[in-house]
């Protein structure tokens, strides 16, 4: 009888602590946000997204296939070998630089014979979780992805062909391809192989989001705390980005096409020819977003804060001009973005959760 009694009254005690954190308090409050989110993350207060958009959290990431050392190895050279460049003095590296989140911190970059490109350098960081590359979608593989660039001839502007002559006459290059190839001579699939092998490598797995998606409930700071909360619920992040990658793999007009002006730039319509894709990028990952300014597809943005005060007034939303009015390629911004309200405490805590990322 004492020891049932005992037994019950802690299975009633450990009961009560477990519903005490998914009651209704204050959640402008950060002990009652520490409440709600050191739960199991199905307890989490409701996530919103909008009909149309994945149903998704966020989410751990996820364990990945194993690669073999020698070829990441061979890969993370030929990242920074200038050999594949036709003046031998760029390499992938140039533009993303692994001490800047393998991105480079510039709006645009400079490439052969420093031609600048339109568009601003995407992190590679993650990449073995996105499913389309490059800002317009243009590769559904990172293999295809990693060759592209070389023969770009406002990028590396090489001809496959003289790479691969020159890989082959590398005594050094000979022997490491043929220790992890089967075959010789040095062909392009496995140059592409053993760069996009090095590009899946590079997963951050222990930042502070992480480790708060693992259950250490101190992961995230009492703002970090708020600005996830905001992220999921007021400031409608959720609903582009969202998974392990935190994208939802989709393309998007955010309004920043400048159609029928300078700088214009039609994005995924480029690839596809569908009047509805003109204006639509892809939503970037958000892995390690606070070192890879500045942001947007155009390097637009040269803070983070002015990222986030632009998506707080619901980014522009241009209209024709008159004799753009009958125009079916004029693009629409998206209807997922509109004026959300955020004050500015608001927007700092949002901010320090991406600085969590």
């Amino acid at each position: 009888m004492h020891t049932g009694f005992i037994v019950a009254a802690l299975l009633a005690v450990l009961g009560s602590g477990q519903s005490r954190a998914a009651e209704p308090c204050d959640l402008s409050t950060a002990a009652c946000l520490r409440a709600h989110y050191s739960a199991p993350q199905a307890q989490w207060p409701p996530a919103q997204i909008d009909a149309g958009q994945p149903q998704q959290d966020l989410a751990p990431l996820p364990v990945l296939p194993a690669l073999d050392p020698a070829r990441v190895a061979l890969g993370a050279a030929l990242f920074s070998e200038p050999l594949l460049s036709q003046a031998r003095d760029i390499a992938c590296s140039s533009c993303h630089d692994p001490r800047q989140a393998f991105a480079d911190g510039l709006r645009v970059s400079p490439g052969h014979q420093q031609q600048l490109g339109t568009r601003n350098t995407p992190s590679v960081v993650a990449a073995a979780l996105i499913e389309h590359l490059f800002w317009d979608g243009r590769s559904d593989s990172l293999e295809d992805q990693a060759l592209k660039p070389i023969e770009a001839p406002h990028e590396m502007a090489a001809r496959l062909p003289e790479v691969l002559q020159r890989l082959n006459q590398n005594p050094d290059y000979r022997q490491r391809f043929a220790d992890v190839f089967d075959h010789s001579p040095i062909d392009s699939g496995q140059l592409a192989s053993a760069l996009a092998d090095f590009q899946r490598s590079l997963i951050p797995r222990d930042r502070p989001l992480d480790r708060f998606l693992r259950g250490d409930t101190t992961a995230l700071s009492d703002q970090q705390l708020q600005g996830l909360h905001l992220f999921r619920t007021k400031a409608r992040c959720l609903n582009c980005h969202q998974g392990a990658a935190l994208t939802d793999q989709r393309f998007h007009n955010l309004g920043l096409t400048y159609y029928g002006r300078k700088y214009e730039d039609t994005g995924r319509y480029q690839v596809t020819a569908d009047p509805s894709d003109v204006g639509k990028f892809r939503t970037p990952s958000l892995r390690l977003v606070s070192q890879t300014g500045p942001w947007m597809h155009n390097g637009l943005f040269p803070n983070l804060s002015g990222v986030l005060r632009m998506y707080n007034a619901g980014m522009p939303r241009p209209h024709p001009a008159a004799h753009q009015q009958n125009d079916p390629l004029f693009p629409q911004t998206s209807e997922l973005l509109q004026p959300l309200g955020l004050d500015s405490d608001e927007l700092a805590a949002l901010e320090a959760f991406l600085q969590a990322l």
